[in-house]
């Protein structure tokens, strides 16, 4: 993506982080006619779903409501660009709901580059009339706030580390970690919150800001029977190999791993290229989590989709238990701390890869798949590991509104129950998801009800013109579980960005907005308008 020699001085709306919240809030920006500035620490916009290469996490009913018309608008064309450029076969290029990659864990797994080149598609029109600057290698340094308002913040370029300070009216933090949130000093939680602030079951009894998820670094690979693709032994190979996890069933390099939601001891198997028709695969995680077959479960192309020749092996997404990282916590315990999570879990992953291709048992009898192939033309990076890490967990703000578990928790509402904000902006769909933490904790996977994201959870309490646009909203440690999946914090950008934009034109503030109800009638109904579905029909948690 090319990138201006000079970022604009200002801007209507500067969002930092081009992330999936992130795009989508610089879409709302300028379909309102607005300027934005959007930025991104890597050279690929995306973030979860292409920086990161993670597939689409999503709840069971995404085929027919319960996301925004944009992220559905999102979902179609990636559908398309394979329909448009792919060998497909027949009875695959007339399927309405066609899943690229036939993976269990989304209705529709895909490479990254086809999701980067759908957001790239979508942000060029905005690009091309002067509406939106994007410059992507550039990452957030400082902030200069006044009161209760933040009014710049500077920017490095990281390949040459030159500065440049964007002013802005609105500004919207969409970085993975919140760091806008620290630079401006904007008040916030961070890891986990103790049982007695909100007075959640699930949550500790003690806070720990620096109990948080794992990190994974994800990676892509092939598999060719017959040749040798065995990378170099990794130098931490040796601790990884005889590393056992307390709470873990065996050493976390192998395929026994913990049932997410029971926290059985399960075997995991992997059989590379399964002769399975992948027209026969139904991701519902409603009805099976589809983490047991790894080979499946994250797949991003099926061969048996296309035409016979066209592709020798599939390729398969690397984010398993097997590699997630939480020795270290990534935010709050300083920059060096940081720096050894990032290359820690990096290690981790090419360890898991080296395991695979050398030690992994095989369903034969032997020890491993020296075929695998990792594949640094689907990360877009020199050494094939995804080019930034698959970050669960952020600083969240104080906000007007916490979502707790006890909005939420099947276990508590009922399966039909759940909160009804009467400032919903928008819905989500996903069990309370927490991956094992850097504090210690196994698995914290629970039933959830579909929910609505209230406004309030968008707004700061002090703050008046930052907004959060992804997993940096006013959650706590354990409703992040189900808040940080790719549709809501699509959502979430959304609306951060639609709320910018109507606060410009109508000379209000987001807490005006969100605390009158004339106010938040008149914004109900740009985004009613919009297509962002604000309320759920009648649908069972799980």
């Amino acid at each position: 993506m090319p990138t201006p020699t000079a970022a604009p001085a200002e801007t209507d709306v500067l969002i930092v982080g081009g992330g999936l919240g992130g795009v989508a809030a610089a879409l709302a920006v300028c379909r309102a006619g607005r300027r934005a500035v959007l930025t991104e620490e890597t050279d690929w916009i995306g973030g979860q779903l292409t920086a990161q290469a993670v597939p689409p996490d999503e709840h069971p009913w995404v085929e027919q409501f319960g996301v925004t018309a944009t992220y559905r608008a999102l979902r179609e064309a990636i559908r398309e660009h394979y329909r448009r450029w792919y060998p497909l076969r027949a009875e695959a290029l007339d399927l309405p709901r066609l899943n690229p990659g036939a993976g269990r864990v989304s209705k529709l797994c895909h490479e990254p580059r086809v999701a980067l080149a759908v957001l790239e598609a979508m942000l060029a029109p905005h690009r091309a009339a002067g509406r939106l600057t994007v410059l992507t290698e550039h990452r957030p340094v400082a902030a200069e706030s006044d009161g209760d308002t933040v009014r710049a913040v500077t920017l490095a370029d990281v390949r040459d580390g030159a500065l440049h300070t964007v002013t802005a009216p609105y500004v919207i933090d969409a970085t993975e970690t919140g760091e806008l949130l620290e630079l401006a000093g904007v008040e916030h939680a961070l890891g986990a919150e103790s049982r007695a602030e909100y007075d959640e079951p699930h949550a500790p009894e003690a806070a720990d800001p620096l109990n948080q998820q794992g990190i994974t670094v994800c990676f892509a690979v092939s598999h060719h029977e017959g040749e040798d693709h065995t990378i170099d032994r990794p130098s931490g190979y040796d601790f990884w190999r005889t590393y056992r996890p307390d709470f873990w069933p065996g050493p976390l390099l192998g395929f026994l791993a913990p049932d997410p939601r029971t926290l059985a001891a399960v075997e995991r198997t992997f059989v590379p290229n399964p002769d399975v028709d992948p027209l026969a695969v139904n991701a519902d995680q409603s009805a099976d989590a589809g983490d047991k077959e790894l080979w499946g479960f994250r797949r991003i192309l099926a061969r048996g989709l296309h035409r016979p020749g066209a592709f020798d092996s599939d390729i398969t997404l690397v984010n398993w238990p097997l590699n997630d990282y939480w020795l270290e916590p990534l935010v709050g315990a300083g920059e060096e701390t940081s720096r050894q999570a990032l290359a820690g879990a990096r290690e981790l992953s090419l360890s898991v890869l080296y395991w695979l291709q050398t030690e992994a048992p095989r369903p034969d009898g032997g020890t491993g798949f020296p075929g695998l192939r990792l594949r640094p033309d689907i990360t877009g990076t020199a050494d094939g590991l995804a080019k930034s890490a698959y970050v669960r967990e952020s600083r969240r703000i104080k906000a007007v509104t916490t979502v707790t578990e006890h909005d939420v928790a099947i276990d508590l509402v009922g399966p039909y129950g759940g909160t009804r904000h009467r400032d919903s902006v928008g819905v989500g769909g996903y069990r309370i998801d927490l991956h094992p933490s850097t504090g210690g904790d196994n698995y914290i996977d629970i039933g959830s009800v579909p929910f609505e994201i209230p406004l309030g959870a968008l707004v700061p309490r002090r703050v008046r013109n930052l907004l959060p646009a992804g997993k940096n909203i006013g959650t706590t440690h354990i409703t992040n579980g189900c808040y940080r999946l790719h549709p809501v914090e699509w959502n979430v950008g959304e609306v951060a960005g639609a709320l910018a934009a109507h606060c410009l034109a109508e000379n209000v503030q987001p807490h005006e907005v969100q605390a009158e109800d004339k106010r938040f009638g008149e914004f109900a109904r740009v985004l009613d308008r919009e297509g962002v579905q604000r309320h759920w029909p009648d649908v069972r948690g799980y």
